[in-house]
């Protein structure tokens, strides 16, 4: 229910309107805020991956917030993700779980639907490099 950008998690997180919203050095600023309340928030517990499995705690250290941000992550928005093998995985819809390169063979149209949906440039762009890499069979 609640508004997903940073305005919205200004005023959840921190209890504050966004003030100099879209500067650069204010943004920066609100997101370091929001997501030092989110730490506080959430400490010790659980994350876990788009499987279900556990990879980890929160944490207030760097070094576990990055792990835990990025781990297993195909592209930024997490729609792809790799599998026990490294093995990039659809994370959503239909094919949720299902080999990214296989998908793309057995159902090319899926391609064109994500390319011409509103997925983000940093997911169209992955989808697009592992269309390539599998044609190229590498």
């Amino acid at each position: 229910m609640e508004k997903r950008n940073l305005s919205a998690a200004v005023k959840f997180y921190c209890n504050r309107d966004l003030a100099g919203a879209h500067s650069a050095a204010a943004d920066a600023e609100a997101a370091m805020h929001v997501l030092m309340s989110q730490v506080e928030r959430y400490q010790d517990q659980e994350v876990t991956d788009g499987m279900g499995n556990t990879i980890g705690k929160i944490e207030n250290n760097m070094e576990t917030l990055g792990a835990l941000s990025g781990n297993g992550l195909v592209d930024l928005a997490g729609r792809m993700t790799l599998d026990a093998s490294g093995e990039p995985i659809f994370n959503f819809g239909k094919h949720r779980l299902k080999r990214v390169a296989q998908v793309l063979k057995e159902e090319p149209s899926y391609y064109d639907w994500m390319m011409n949906g509103d997925f983000s440039l940093d997911t169209k762009r992955k989808l697009t490099e592992i269309k390539l890499r599998s044609a190229s069979g590498r």
